[in-house]
């Protein structure tokens, strides 16, 4: 798929090494299509590495899409130069008034805090609120899961006794659901988080399909049953050595801090890490493209919008 991105964004020569077909808007104008308009809420401090990780799982298509990347307009984070931020992002006052096809909403390693003690909650609820009458599809991940959870249906976040991380094993339920269209019964997926969404909290909401869950790991992937939201617990998008570099950084602060579980070979964490779980993250984010954003949205964009969300599959 080409993935439509501003000419000097260093992902996209990261990309091209990959041989992932990455088109800059002069070349894009060419085309006589209407591309998906997505729009990816970074949160996560290391934006350039978040960049490419989505950037990347949404490589799997021949759909064209035009990627927007949006920052907080209220919390400027440190990790990110402001040079980046300033060429490449937008804030919410920038994009309020556009519709999208779709939008990402990343985590963020703030979990430890409750929600409202978060610098940019407010602004992070009104993008929330937002989306749900200007977007058609928003797919939330892991952190900002949680936080859609708990603001459009009022679920706690629970603390788990230590950290969840490493790779797990998942099931999946619900088959005939075009989401996980591909699937084998039992994938793989990372997860990074101390906090979890119950499942019987989950399952209370109406209209809410659990489709993929794991033993040890709990829910990893739920949506509405119209597509309009999906809930992704873990983070399909890590590459190779993001749970390495986690691990590694945790050691560096003396946070405790356990080897991440099926990780390293022989738990080692000299061995370089085996990849297990990307073919599924591309099925999962093409099959988000494909079934819930792309076969709903309206050819004109400007009608984007949910009278209590009436796309169908």
């Amino acid at each position: 798929m080409p993935i439509r991105v501003q000419a000097g964004l260093p992902a996209k020569k990261i990309l091209e090494d990959e041989n992932i077909f990455v088109m800059d808007e002069n070349r894009a104008i060419t085309q006589d299509i209407r591309p998906l308009e997505i729009v990816i809420m970074n949160i996560m401090p290391l934006k350039e590495d978040t960049e490419l990780q989505l950037l990347r799982s949404l490589s799997n298509t021949p759909l064209q899409v035009n990627v927007t990347f949006l920052t907080t307009g209220t919390y400027r984070g440190t990790h990110t130069k402001s040079s980046h931020l300033d060429q490449f992002y937008l804030t919410f006052e920038d994009i309020k008034d556009r519709n999208f096809d779709g939008m990402i909403m990343t985590g963020a390693p703030v979990e430890l805090m409750e929600f409202e003690e978060v610098d940019y909650w407010p602004e992070f609820c009104e993008i929330m609120e937002w989306s749900k009458t200007h977007v058609t599809s928003t797919f939330h991940l892991c952190w900002a899961a949680q936080a859609a959870f708990h603001y459009h249906y009022g679920l706690k976040k629970y603390l788990l006794p230590e950290k969840r991380f490493g790779i797990y094993s998942h099931r999946v339920k619900n088959r005939r659901t075009p989401l996980v269209r591909g699937f084998d019964d039992v994938f793989y997926a990372p997860h990074s988080r101390h906090t979890e969404i119950l499942k019987e909290d989950i399952e209370k909401i109406p209209g809410m399909v659990i489709l993929a869950e794991s033993e040890e790991a709990g829910v990893f992937l739920c949506m509405l049953e119209d597509g309009s939201q999906i809930f992704v617990l873990g983070h399909p998008e890590y590459d190779r050595l993001s749970l390495n570099n986690e691990y590694r950084r945790d050691i560096g602060k003396g946070l405790p801090i356990q080897v991440p579980l099926n990780y390293y070979p022989n738990d080692d964490p000299a061995e370089k890490p085996l990849l297990m779980w990307r073919a599924h993250a591309s099925i999962l984010y093409s099959n988000w493209l494909n079934y819930y954003v792309y076969q709903v949205t309206p050819y004109d964009i400007t009608k984007v919008h949910h009278d209590g969300y009436n796309t169908t599959i």
